[in-house]
């Protein structure tokens, strides 16, 4: 039977159901692991989800009837937020005196050293091995059930060591699938129905209600709630939020929680495009977007990690509104618009028009975002996304870029340009557009065109890149743009065309 009401966090872990008073609704998942559980295992390195010794890994029931498992970062996930899911953590894995084949794969291929980042890559290589992709199949035993590399590499691109070199941990990651499937942990018992009906019996009627926590269950109860209090803080993931407590060590308003509300965790796909509501993790919305608009999926593998990812929410993203959010130039350059909500009142918005400056949004008192359509490319349009940083995995743009263009003919007919990381808001170039519109798609018209986009941004100087570089590296991803896509053989990686 579901929970009607209560003031406490219920959750399951190791076959049992926990039930967790709460007076502060900041306390992270981690601070109650080490201080109150005792789950000493689960560290603490960055407390800013960036290092990943703090992982552990959520379940939640799908809509199938399954579990789906989940790693996350609990140093910047409150606690409040894990009601009615599963808690595994590192002291999980271990069945008597038998090792998870992940721990005995770390073992055999020496991927420890100090050993405080290893809890953390270990969960992170169990929420790989609970994958479908993952885990072994009937014609997969011995040496040569091994996953891809490149699979392991970014399901522990959220995790750092400072000792092994990396090496030894791919290298256990790439053979967890060649170790028999444990008696606990296995496919069967992983998704089993008495798992499956624990957490259904921990799913509330009602919204959790915690002092400077509450989490409506539905859109209109959500939308009322903050109608009501227009001055609370919405929570998605945490992934932002979360450093506000842990980095800034601010006080905190009362919270009004996104994450239970049904209809926003709904992903609508249409002849038009696809909805993406505003409780929709990040995984699932571009791995949504990638099925629409495959060429996004390199930025899709570069956005933060798997754990911030699985955590944090694209609408989240969306609202944040940070000059250097990498979904918003591609979201932009591809006409995206938002849905708003003020109680009953509900308004539609292109996501360019949404951004005032900086930190600035077109919100009024009590309105939130509640999904983002995209719309399905049309028959001709070229589209690219960029991304550059000091590093592939898990950093910061320095300059975001992001070129929808239709050509009728050899001529430019129509033309989005949008980039991050140039201003105080990411924004679209329209006098590099109306340079572009009308013209030949030739090296000449495009060398033109950029530059012209000094003329639509004044880039600043920080500590990720100077202004002249931003300018500069603008303009070189526009004509590698160009390059890529006018039959030249000449195709400039990412990197190149910084210099």
């Amino acid at each position: 039977m579901a929970i009607t009401s209560d003031h406490s966090v219920r959750f399951a872990l190791d076959g049992h159901v926990v039930s967790a008073e709460i007076t502060d609704p900041t306390l992270t998942l981690l601070e109650y692991l080490r201080l109150q559980a005792g789950r000493t295992g689960t560290k603490e390195g960055c407390a800013e989800g960036d290092c990943g010794a703090c992982t552990v890994v959520l379940g939640e029931l799908n809509s199938e009837g399954g579990i789906d498992y989940r790693a996350v970062n609990s140093c910047i996930r409150f606690l409040a937020t894990i009601d009615g899911r599963e808690l595994v953590t590192v002291e999980s894995l271990q069945h008597g005196t038998t090792l998870h084949p992940v721990q005995q794969a770390m073992v055999d291929c020496f991927g420890s050293q100090c050993g405080f980042c290893t809890p953390g890559f270990v969960m992170s290589l169990f929420a790989l091995y609970q994958q479908p992709s993952g885990q072994p199949s009937e014609h997969q035993t011995g040496a040569r059930a091994e996953l891809g590399r490149t699979e392991v590499v970014n399901a522990l691109s959220g995790n750092l060591c400072r000792c092994t070199g990396y090496r030894p941990i791919i290298d256990a990651g790439c053979r967890i699938a060649s170790y028999p499937e444990p008696a606990r942990w296995n496919r069967d018992d992983a998704r089993s129905a008495d798992r499956v009906a624990r957490l259904a019996g921990l799913q509330r009627d009602t919204a959790l209600k915690l002092p400077g926590f509450h989490a409506p269950r539905s859109s209109a109860e959500f939308a009322a709630a903050y109608q009501a209090a227009p001055d609370s803080l919405i929570l998605a993931g945490g992934t932002d939020i979360g450093l506000w407590v842990t980095k800034h060590l601010r006080e905190l308003p009362p919270m009004l929680y996104i994450g239970e509300v049904a209809e926003l965790q709904q992903i609508a796909v249409s002849d038009q495009g696809i909805e993406i509501g505003a409780a929709v993790s990040l995984t699932a919305a571009w791995a949504a977007i990638v099925e629409l608009i495959p060429q996004l999926d390199e930025l899709a593998n570069r956005f933060a990690s798997p754990p911030v990812r699985n955590s944090g929410t694209l609408c989240g993203n969306l609202a944040n509104g940070s000059p250097i959010g990498d979904a918003m130039p591609a979201l932009i350059a591809l006409g995206a618009d938002i849905e708003l909500r003020c109680g009953d009142s509900i308004r539609r918005l292109p996501l360019e028009r949404f951004y005032l400056g900086y930190q600035k949004k077109d919100l009024q008192p009590g309105e939130f975002l509640t999904s983002v359509r995209i719309p399905k490319p049309a028959p001709g349009l070229i589209f690219e996304s960029y991304k550059l940083s000091k590093r592939i995995d898990q950093d910061i743009s320095a300059v975001c870029a992001a070129f929808a263009i239709t050509l009728a003919g050899d001529t430019v007919s129509s033309a989005r340009i949008a980039f991050g990381g140039m201003a105080a808001t990411p924004a679209r170039a329209p006098a590099t557009e109306a340079s572009l519109i009308g013209q030949p798609f030739t090296a000449a018209t495009i060398t033109a065109a950029a530059a012209k986009l000094a003329d639509d941004y004044t880039p600043l100087s920080d500590m990720r890149a100077s202004s002249g570089y931003r300018l500069q590296t603008a303009m070189n991803l526009l004509k590698r743009f160009h390059l890529q896509h006018s039959g030249s053989d000449t195709v400039l990686r990412t990197d190149e065309a910084a210099l």
